[in-house]
């Protein structure tokens, strides 16, 4: 083979992980649904990386919302903005606990590909039109081992895949162990920093668009995280890196800084806040579903992007033909390939779509821009 000398290179990038913790899991590792040749140059979960970073789902993030619809000003974010500052403070927590960094980033780069067009408000609709329900993890999954490259997928490792599909949360506490304890360190480091990266950055939006003020959050909660963007940021990640410093096994660490935690018997190392943190942090999920994202959902954008995401449903369910036909020779139902499809949309392209179907139907998202 041409390269095969090349070969050393990827060794002994994986010769260096055997410094990382006991905990972390190895490129060396790594399993294949469908086995392939190892690269000469990357290992297992770069490559993953790569392939996530240039798929057509991926370009598509950047005309994604995320909490507000199809967003005007230029500095508020979009999917794609938000899973990049997912893969940034995932990739500081794994690097200062010694973990995989390159899986953190693979699967914190692909945790949102299977958002649907206007963020969870899509989703939610969405949720309700089909019969088997939906939910962005599971479509994620799907894009990646079935749709994308017209139908071939991705062929990621599974420990990837496994990350993307368990990154999801609930609504109100979810910072415990029994919720982690069957996930690899570097999924529960993707779990908990994209909660991280979005109450943070949802904080400046919802400021910058004016809609909430700083004053109007709970005191407790900016007197515990700050009042500037990244001084929260900073709470929170050396929050996490402290109180998991297990994860890192690596003593001499701990001994420095006088590092006292505890675990029950149960209990292996694992990713987490410290008590009075994650009490924060949960109250402030609470108040920005109450006081931010409830809201905008039931704002009158809001109600018409879900209209939006209605129409063009029952339209693509009485006229399948527009649905590309790879897409409909994998799906298994008319259903599913009209989700397929519809998923794959992008804010801009399913209102433009859904003025051909309805016109006038989102003039509320339009008003002021045209």
């Amino acid at each position: 083979m041409k390269y095969e000398k090349l070969n050393i290179i990827r060794k002994l990038m994986e010769d260096k992980e055997e410094f990382l913790s006991n905990y972390a899991t190895l490129s060396r590792h790594a399993e294949r649904k469908v086995k392939e040749p190892l690269s000469s140059i990357r290992k297992e979960f770069q490559r993953d990386r790569d392939r996530i970073i240039h798929t057509n789902s991926f370009r598509r993030l950047k005309h994604k919302s995320q909490v507000f619809v199809a967003p005007v000003g230029d500095h508020f974010t979009t999917r794609l903005t938000h899973v990049i500052e997912v893969s940034q403070v995932g990739r500081s927590i794994a690097r200062a606990l010694n973990l995989n960094e390159d899986l953190v980033e693979a699967i914190a780069l692909g945790h949102d590909l299977g958002h649907t067009p206007f963020g969870h408000i899509g989703e939610s609709m969405l949720n309700k039109l089909l019969s088997k329900g939906f939910h962005h993890s599971k479509q994620s999954v799907r894009l990646v081992t079935k749709l994308e490259k017209n139908g071939k997928g991705l062929n990621l490792t599974n420990q990837v895949i496994d990350g993307i599909k368990n990154h999801s949360k609930p609504e109100g506490e979810f910072l415990n162990y029994d919720s982690v304890k069957y996930l690899s360190l570097e999924a529960q480091i993707v779990r908990i920093s994209d909660a991280i990266a979005y109450l943070a950055h949802d904080i400046l939006d919802a400021i910058r668009s004016k809609f909430l003020t700083i004053d109007q959050f709970p005191l407790k909660i900016i007197e515990k995280l700050g009042e500037r963007h990244s001084e929260r940021i900073n709470t929170m990640v050396i929050d996490v890196i402290i109180n998991s410093l297990d994860c890192a096994d690596n003593d001499l660490i701990k001994d420095r800084i006088g590092w006292e935690g505890s675990l029950s018997n149960r209990e292996m190392p694992w990713i987490r806040m410290s008590k009075d943190l994650s009490e924060i942090f949960t109250d402030l999920r609470n108040y920005m579903f109450k006081n931010f994202y409830h809201i905008i959902s039931d704002s009158e954008i809001g109600v018409t992007a879900s209209k939006i995401i209605e129409v063009i449903f029952e339209y693509l369910s009485n006229n399948d033909n527009l649905i590309p036909k790879w897409i409909r020779d994998i799906s298994d139902t008319k259903e599913v390939a009209v989700s397929d499809y519809l998923c794959g949309m992008t804010d801009n392209f399913a209102l433009s779509f859904a003025e051909n179907i309805y016109p006038g139907i989102g003039k509320e998202i339009f008003r002021g821009r045209i």
